[in-house]
């Protein structure tokens, strides 16, 4: 199908009132620019009319804006214009995925609706419109406990929701597009412990947005893994498993797109993030837990004040790992940032590493700063010894990795 064709087709069913439920560009293509990585098109009510609202994504701004009538066409038409290699087009009535090749070529594939693909409740505030609404029952919700019988959210069950729709809206941004032909994509959860993300992983993007997905949870606790394996087969969710390993002896089956590691262990974390990388997958999200690593490691005569406390020796390390580990992930080719995962009232531990594969080859300002900042601090990080020559490669240093 030509580039006219399918921007028709998409046009339409964006404007299609009755059926429209949501548009997502994104994976722009190589050697084209545009101004953001990512926009999502949703109907929207504002003073009880009817527009289009456009959230645009860089990697730092989430930009939304609200449009109506010739306006909204507008924006629309322009968006169309825009060389996006990735368009995924919802509605009630079936959904339509186009994977652009070049500027004149397009594969088209049209499917049935998602499972709970019901015509959207339009509101004006975006931040009610949550990956899994509080307000709405939901099996999945009621069957770990967040909801009570009667579909309301228990209000202990409160922060943790908050936890899971924000977990849900990031896998949205960074890594929640299925593939083109239609099948499977496959998402690690690597240190999965009780599995509430996993899970919600699993049911939000098989079940809320239609897109097949095998995930499977790793965890060393043979405790947690049967509870899981219990509630799993409760819920009845077939293309969902569970390994009882540590990260490190893990050896995926088949290569991943989505890595997930949320709150594993200090050195564990690199466990995850080597895997992503040995096994390229397209994206990542982790949430590092407590840090150890280089805590015993870091030394500089310029920060002596700050290390001699035990205190602020440890934040420091905490953000020395991570900045590492940003480093790392960048050089071997994934667009990068820390962000804030929850807010801290939440949870402590509100730090994520996201990162998205790309085609960028110009990493070496990336080894530069790699190589600096490892010369100040006197460090190997764990991630380097674990990644070996696949990182000594891409960094071309004469000194050698430690295995």
């Amino acid at each position: 199908m030509d580039a006219t064709d399918y921007r028709e087709t998409v046009r339409a069913g964006v404007l299609d009132e009755d059926t429209f439920v949501e548009l997502t560009l994104k994976d722009v293509l190589r050697s084209k620019q545009t101004p953001y990585r990512k926009v999502v098109v949703r109907p929207v009510l504002v003073k009880k009319k009817r527009h289009l609202q456009f959230s645009s994504f860089t990697n730092t701004q989430d930009i939304t804006k609200n449009y109506r009538g010739e306006d909204a066409v507008r924006q629309l038409d322009e968006l169309l214009s825009q060389p996006y290699g990735s368009i995924h087009l919802r509605s009630t009535s079936g959904d339509v995925r186009v994977r652009v090749k070049s500027d004149a070529q397009a594969e088209v594939q049209h499917s049935a609706p998602a499972p709970q693909a019901t015509p959207p409740t339009l509101t004006h505030d975006r931040a009610k419109a949550l990956p899994l609404p509080p307000e709405q029952p939901d099996p999945f919700l009621r069957e770990i406990g967040i909801q009570n019988d009667q579909g309301g959210v228990r209000p202990q069950m409160r922060a943790k929701l908050t936890q899971i729709n924000e977990f849900l809206k990031l896998l949205d941004h960074t890594g929640g597009a299925g593939r083109a032909d239609g099948s499977s994509i496959e998402v690690l959860d690597l240190g999965c412990g009780s599995a509430h993300l996993t899970f919600a992983a699993y049911h939000y993007l098989n079940h809320v947005r239609g897109i097949p997905a095998r995930v499977t949870g790793v965890d060393r606790n043979p405790t947690l893994i049967k509870k899981c394996e219990a509630l799993r087969e409760r819920l009845g969710y077939v293309d969902l498993s569970f390994e009882r390993k540590a990260i490190a002896e893990y050896e995926p089956p088949r290569p991943p797109d989505l890595v997930l590691s949320l709150h594993a262990c200090d050195t564990a974390t690199d466990d995850a993030l080597a895997l992503a990388v040995r096994w390229e997958a397209r994206a990542v999200l982790s949430a590092p837990c407590c840090h150890h690593y280089l805590n015993t490691r870091i030394r500089s005569d310029v920060f002596a004040p700050v290390l001699r406390h035990g205190i602020l020796k440890q934040r420091t390390a905490d953000i020395l790992t991570d900045a590492f580990r940003a480093l790392v992930l960048r050089i071997m080719g994934y667009r990068t940032d820390v962000i804030e995962f929850i807010n801290p009232e939440h949870t402590s531990r509100n730090l994520m590493i996201r990162a998205v594969r790309t085609s960028e080859s110009d990493h070496a300002s990336y080894v530069r700063e790699y190589e600096e900042l490892k010369a100040f601090w006197d460090v190997t990080p764990y991630l380097e010894k674990l990644l070996g020559d696949k990182l000594q490669e891409r960094t071309n240093s004469s000194a050698p990795i430690v295995a």
